[in-house]
């Protein structure tokens, strides 16, 4: 397996991304092998940004563009494998006809240049929970999943089985651990009801990351695994090395 960062909590601590090659030279220190996308505004910016994960040694898996279809030219042109499912609509309310229909129209547009749509299982989001994802995975055939531990478990779920059940279809995977805040809050302000944070660090028996680590490695997962802290309280280096650390002693 290769580790990287999905970084957006990095930036919610720093304020932003404003020094790319700082943070990537930050990540390499602590053992990390790359993160999992990176934005660009444009073709050449996509390109120049690509080069210095090269020059680096560092990887990623996709780039985001202002544009769907930018992500995907982009992200197929330098050679990676997958762009986010990302549709304007795809909060709890909206219609999941709806949503599905124009996932798959989504897919297929990846499929013609050569990569895949994944969907990224989220609280908040259209697909939350495991019923869902299971609808979505026989609605939506040619897609793949970024299943991330931490948000299936928040919404109750049992990633064991999704890993075990879909092993051919996971295109990466977020681990996370789950901090309880205030249990009596419902999953629609799941913000308030929880924090996810650094593995280990959690509230004890919510988050079983060795086990799904280990049903990864039972079913032959060689891909990304990425650690993702959607929120930092001390220094992202420091508490990504934690969760580092706790996965590679597994």
């Amino acid at each position: 397996m290769k580790f990287g960062v999905a970084d957006f909590g990095m930036s919610v601590w720093d304020g932003g991304l404003f020094d790319l090659q700082g943070r990537l030279e930050g990540l390499k220190a602590i053992g990390y092998d790359g993160v999992e996308r990176f934005e660009a505004n444009c073709a050449s910016d996509a390109l120049n940004k690509a080069t210095l994960f090269r020059r680096l040694g560092m990887e990623f898996s996709t780039c985001r563009g202002p544009k769907n279809m930018d992500s995907m030219q982009w992200t197929a042109g330098l050679g990676k494998p997958y762009v986010w499912i990302a549709l304007s609509d795809a909060v709890r309310t909206t219609d999941m006809d709806k949503y599905i229909r124009q996932c798959n129209t989504f897919v297929q547009g990846c499929r013609t240049w050569g990569i895949s749509g994944i969907l990224h299982n989220h609280l908040g989001t259209r697909i939350e929970n495991q019923d869902e994802i299971h609808l979505f995975m026989e609605r939506c055939p040619d897609a793949e999943l970024l299943l991330d531990i931490g948000h299936i478990y928040g919404a109750g779920g049992d990633p064991i089985e999704l890993i075990r059940r879909y092993a051919p279809r996971i295109a990466a995977v977020h681990f996370k651990d789950i901090e309880m805040k205030d249990e009596s809050i419902g999953l629609d302000k799941w913000y308030d009801r929880l924090r996810f944070c650094e593995l280990g660090a959690g509230t004890p028996g919510l988050v079983d990351f060795a086990a799904c680590y280990k049903a990864l490695k039972d079913v032959g997962y060689d891909k990304w695994v990425f650690v993702e802290h959607d929120t930092h309280t001390d220094d992202p280096f420091k508490q990504l090395k934690i969760s580092l650390d706790a996965l590679k002693s597994l």
